[in-house]
């Protein structure tokens, strides 16, 4: 079978590129390539910010009314293609069916909200100010933005995070796919085009860090919006900050849940399994680390222990299968080298998910559920991403016990607590530095009308993606100070009571 060559999506087509060079991209349920996607050069990458340059004028004058029209038909083409959708992504990511299309969900919410921009838009005004003067704010867009995707949410990320909104104040975009997962991106970039969208609006490269290192300093990129490590992030938002964008970073995780005496054992682990391998781990809004209470330790492990057993691992695409692979044969030593790790520093491993072969699959990238005891404050297997299906348990003497080491961690995306105390409840959400907090919800992602508000070092920038923030970062104010003469001001020579204020 032969193996596509994929295209950059420049200027509304789909064009060869002329790099030479392309990378490879795997089925993770079996191992193969399945396509290759080019290493866009340098000029390719200056092409695509110029046709986002070009469509930005047509594009910002075009009522907001109009824009949102094809973000509907958009919407309503998502919801048709859907498992055409859903089995590509399942395909390049390793996603489970439910997982990829749940990805998929999450592109058509923020769609949905983006296409109230009519009203989000709306400015402010106040009449008589001072006397006779009457502001009004407005809302504008700034010109081309940048978006740099991580492998892990092909379709929500690049094209429900940073399009939707974007575009709808509008501005135009260049997004830097992820390399190892661009098939569903560059397939949605199709459908844009399928409803209206004109060209230069939307634009998707791919290509290696060296060439996305324009979008930091290209005069006529004015902001950049990327998901990836913290260490990239901190490069990220330094250079393009020092360029004069705007930028946010969101960037690495390591959630913890704190699970009190009274919480419902059962429950619990249900929801801490669920979040702990779903998508094999590979989200920043996973549950890698709990705190739990010494009095439930031992029966709340042995209930994980079970429940995690249970789950049937096996190809993405296969609709019976609850954890899939992970992404890559790289990705996997990566998890592997850290369950060593956690070894080596002492944890206790009560369920290895190493040495997994899949039947039918064997060449797949596939890590088991592996649970971590006992984990101490100073084993890095418990301070540090893994992003991957491994689960870190850290036994707490109580809530104070368990806040502390929980707020002790250099990431903040989120935090949960699993209780049925209000007080405890209550003080958790008040105390913890997570940015979104769950109360019995194992991952607590906002919807697409909230911001992703990670804190600490989980995030760089002042304005968060999505929600109002969303909204706030695609746009500048503008404030207009407006006075009319009376016919006797006219002939008036007196400086008028605003200007002399000034």
């Amino acid at each position: 079978m032969a193996i596509e060559n994929l295209k950059p999506f420049i200027n509304g087509k789909f064009t060869d590129s002329t790099s030479g060079k392309y990378m490879d991209i795997y089925d993770p349920s079996t191992g193969e390539v399945i396509a290759r996607t080019p290493c866009c050069t340098r000029a390719e990458v200056e092409s695509a910010i110029a046709a986002a340059k070009a469509a930005f004028p047509g594009w910002r004058d075009t009522p907001c009314s109009r824009r949102v029209e094809a973000l509907y038909k958009f919407r309503d083409l998502l919801v048709l293609h859907m498992d055409e959708l859903t089995h590509m992504l399942a395909r390049e990511n390793g996603k489970n069916w439910e997982e990829a299309k749940g990805d998929l969900l999450k592109v058509k919410e923020p769609v949905e909200v983006a296409i109230g921009a009519p009203s989000l838009m709306m400015g402010e005004s106040l009449m008589n100010v001072t006397s006779g003067y009457d502001s009004t704010l407005y809302r504008e867009p700034l010109g081309v933005f940048a978006g740099i995707a991580p492998f892990n949410f092909p379709a929500m990320i690049p094209v429900g995070w940073m399009m939707p909104m974007c575009i709808a104040a509008g501005n135009t975009l260049v997004l830097k796919a992820a390399s190892m997962t661009p098939m569903t991106s560059l397939r949605l970039a199709a459908l844009l085009t399928e409803a209206g969208l004109p060209d230069g609006v939307v634009n998707i490269v791919t290509c290696s860090r060296n060439e996305a290192e324009l979008f930091l300093t290209h005069p006529d990129v004015k902001g950049v919006t990327f998901v990836g490590s913290t260490s990239i992030g901190r490069h990220v938002y330094a250079t393009a900050a020092a360029n004069g964008k705007r930028v946010q970073c969101l960037c690495e995780a390591k959630n913890h849940a704190l699970v009190l005496a009274d919480a419902p054992i059962t429950r619990a682990a249900a929801g801490i399994i669920n979040s702990a391998f779903g998508c094999a781990g590979e989200r920043c809004m996973a549950l890698p680390a709990i705190a739990v209470e010494e009095s439930i330790a031992d029966k709340l492990v042995e209930e994980l222990i079970s429940q995690a057993k249970t789950k049937k691992i096996g190809p993405a695409y296969d609709k019976a299968t609850d954890l899939g692979p992970v992404v890559t044969a790289d990705h996997k030593k990566w998890v592997l080298d850290w369950i060593e790790k956690g070894i080596l520093e002492g944890a206790k491993l009560v369920l290895d998910g190493r040495n997994l072969t899949v039947p039918g699959y064997e060449k797949g990238f596939y890590v088991g559920p592996t649970i971590f005891d006992h984990v101490a404050p100073d084993m890095s297997v418990g301070q540090k991403e893994i992003f991957g299906p491994v689960l870190c348990v850290k036994r707490v003497k109580n809530f104070e016990d368990g806040i502390t080491r929980m707020n002790a961690n250099e990431f903040a995306n989120g935090s949960v607590i699993f209780t049925q105390n209000g007080y405890f409840a209550r003080e958790f959400a008040r105390r913890t530095h997570g940015g979104m907090v769950g109360v019995n919800v194992g991952i607590p992602v906002p919807a697409g009308m909230f911001p992703f508000a990670g804190h600490k070092h989980s995030f760089f920038g002042d304005l968060h993606c999505l929600g109002k923030d969303g909204l706030r970062f695609y746009t500048e104010s503008k404030v207009v100070t407006a006075h009319w003469f009376t016919e006797d001001e006219k002939k008036a020579t007196r400086v008028s009571t605003w200007d002399g204020a000034l």
